[in-house]
């Protein structure tokens, strides 16, 4: 069983996962980063990276790094790393086409004795059952005697400048035990926080997909806990900071739950599970109240307007911010969206206001051309739906002056007081 000892590395698909890893990797040795999308190419090579998560500096000093879009470029290579998205359907199924693509181009390419890794949130079997496969299908060569798999799963957090890839633990596994050793040495040239290797792919797999999945639950909880002390008149954030007190008390807040990882994983461990017959009763009722947190926040808002006399029919609505986080541009699975479309089924005319994101973005994604630089006083609402640093250094008092004379100003995120705001979850 020969397979590669000498790495030649290859990067697939440079996104918030892979071009962080990408950089990383090029501070030891050369590596390729690929990706079919040309602009992002054209910008990278420019020195520009519209993640923001790599800086132009960052970029410049990556002499290792080439990008390309050729898949000449890939021959060269023997050992392969995937990091392509893996999003849901409009029926919350997975979508494991991007995945399959990746695995289509690399198979094209693939040697005997190469090596792909991929780093892809799947669900357990996915990469064994899904893409090796096509990988035997494009390069005509046998799984575990030609050509061999890792799987590392990616745990970036967008917009965290803190907690960097090198800094956060890395789980490795491989499809045998000599790759499994190959991969996890691999990873430990540059992940100085260490790694751990998993007993197969299939427990890596596993691993990464309840990492979020426990999230999930833990946010659904505490949204639900947010609706019973509304009812009940008691401020959450108080009853959180309570509880807090106590040493092993988790603190997860209430919120919209968006993005790519927590609430869109789940759905993969769950279709996995209804194909071999179990239905995860917890799980999707944590994802029903998670995706139904929008629809809660405008009834909310409503319900506050009427009793302020505030005409909620053709009432002007701030919402500030629209990425799925904080200081980060990432628009994918943005829940702020489903706040927008209910209001305007109020008939609300509703504008967004969100430094970190292009207006075109947004409009690309989602249809929706209403993105401003707010005026002052001119709000018959506002909604405080993403914690950016710049909404916490206005303040309450300056992110009011925005508001008519009489307005509701809701914070969603907790960056200022109960006494400050006149709704919070």
């Amino acid at each position: 069983m020969k397979y590669v000892t000498e790495i030649k590395l290859a990067i697939i698909g440079l996104g918030y996962v892979g071009l962080p890893l990408a950089v990383e990797f090029s501070r030891k040795r050369e590596v390729v980063g690929f990706d079919i999308d040309h602009q992002r190419i054209k910008n990278l090579k420019a020195g520009h990276d519209v993640t923001l998560e790599i800086t132009r500096e960052e970029l410049t000093m990556s002499t290792q790094l080439i990008f390309s879009t050729e898949l000449d470029d890939l021959r060269q290579c023997n050992c392969f790393i995937v990091t392509v998205p893996t999003p849901i359907d409009d029926y919350k199924r997975p979508d494991l086409t991007p995945l399959t693509k990746a695995s289509e181009t690399v198979g094209k390419v693939l040697k005997p004795g190469d090596l792909v890794i991929y780093e892809s949130t799947v669900y357990p079997g996915a990469v064994e059952e899904d893409c090796v496969p096509v990988l035997e299908q494009f390069s005509g060569l046998k799984y575990n005697d030609d050509f061999f798999c890792g799987y590392s799963p990616e745990r970036i957090n967008p917009g965290d400048k803190e907690h960097r890839i090198m800094d956060i633990v890395k789980v490795t596994a491989g499809s045998t035990p000599e790759i499994a050793d190959l991969v996890d040495a691999l990873y430990g040239e540059v992940i100085t926080a260490g790694t751990h290797k998993a007993e197969s792919i299939k427990v890596a797999e596993a691993a990464k997909v309840i990492e979020n999945t426990q999230r999930d639950l833990n946010i659904a909880l505490v949204n639900e806990l947010a609706m019973i002390f509304n009812k009940m008149g008691i401020d959450t954030e108080a009853v959180l900071k309570a509880a807090g007190s106590k040493w092993n008390f988790v603190p997860f807040r209430p919120g919209l739950v968006g993005g790519h990882c927590i609430g869109v994983d789940p759905y993969y461990l769950t279709h996995k599970a209804q194909a071999i017959g179990y239905h995860p009763e917890i799980i999707l009722a944590g994802r029903r109240l998670n995706d139904s947190m929008g629809g809660y926040v405008v009834a909310q808002l409503i319900k506050a307007m009427t009793k302020k006399r505030i005409e909620v029919d053709g009432a002007r609505v701030l919402v500030m911010g629209f990425s799925f986080k904080e200081n980060c541009p990432d628009l994918r699975n943005t829940r702020v969206v489903d706040v927008v479309t209910e209001l305007q089924d109020y008939n609300c005319k509703v504008e967004i206001y969100d430094p970190w994101v292009m207006a075109d973005e947004i409009e690309s994604e989602y249809g929706i051309t209403s993105v401003v630089v707010p005026e002052l006083g001119i709000y018959d609402a506002i909604i405080v739906a993403v914690a950016h640093d710049q909404f916490k250094s206005m303040g309450a008092t300056s992110i009011r002056r925005l508001g008519k004379s009489k307005h509701i100003l809701y914070d969603l995120k907790y960056i200022m007081s109960e006494a400050e705001s006149d709704l919070r979850l």
